[in-house]
């Protein structure tokens, strides 16, 4: 018997596919710049771009997308960028959860929960944060969804509030952020978290440039 969860999942896709059609067939697509320009230099760190594999564009969909890794000359151990900018979900493309995509992989979630960070402006996100862990390798992962403004950590409400805006707006844009970082032999989790949410806090007021309000 499939769990609840899938038939949430499943409703929630079904509801946005037949309201999205009912809205419209255009969105508004504001303007904005793409994820390549992000800044390469993020508080000490110098980003490097790398490749793609195909299986991983085609689990993502079409859409703007960015994979870099951000390190420190050797200094601290390096931290992964992925940024995912979708201008329109009405095509059936729609951002999901890593949980969805990181188990396919071989990694296993250790921990997982929702907090508020506080970005380097004093703004309020609302993010997930995970350790997970495949065979002696461990990370330390942050993600969340973007959508208008909104950070979102949910799957379920992010699903929610692409309804409600395409009806609104007739706006389906939005965007999947992920923080990674490597938790080395012996280390605490605490300092991996500590790295990844200093990134992030200067990360994240970049991010309406390239991921619009």
């Amino acid at each position: 018997m499939k769990s609840a969860r899938f038939w949430v999942v499943a409703l929630l896709l079904a509801g946005t596919a037949l309201l999205l059609q009912v809205r419209g067939s255009r969105d508004l697509i504001p303007a904005s710049q793409p994820l390549a320009q992000v800044p390469t230099t993020i508080m000490g760190y110098t980003g490097r771009d790398v490749p793609i594999d195909q299986e991983t564009l085609d689990i993502l969909g079409v859409g703007d997308i960015l994979s870099r890794i951000y390190t420190q000359g050797g200094q601290s151990p390096p931290i992964g960028l992925l940024l995912a900018y979708y201008p329109t979900q009405r095509t059936g493309v729609t951002m999901h959860s890593p949980k969805h995509c990181l188990p396919g992989a071989g990694w296993f979630f250790e921990s997982s929960r929702y907090v508020d960070l506080s970005d380097a402006h004093g703004k309020l996100h609302q993010v997930g944060e995970y350790v997970i862990s495949n065979g002696e390798n461990r990370q330390f992962v942050i993600y969340w969804f973007q959508e208008q403004g909104r950070s979102i950590a949910s799957e379920y409400v992010a699903r929610i509030y692409l309804v409600t805006e395409a009806m609104r707006l007739n706006r389906t844009d939005g965007a999947l952020v992920r923080v990674i970082t490597p938790i080395g032999p012996g280390d605490d989790t605490s300092t991996a978290r500590a790295r990844a949410e200093a990134f992030t806090a200067q990360l994240a007021p970049i991010l309406p440039r390239f991921i619009p309000d």
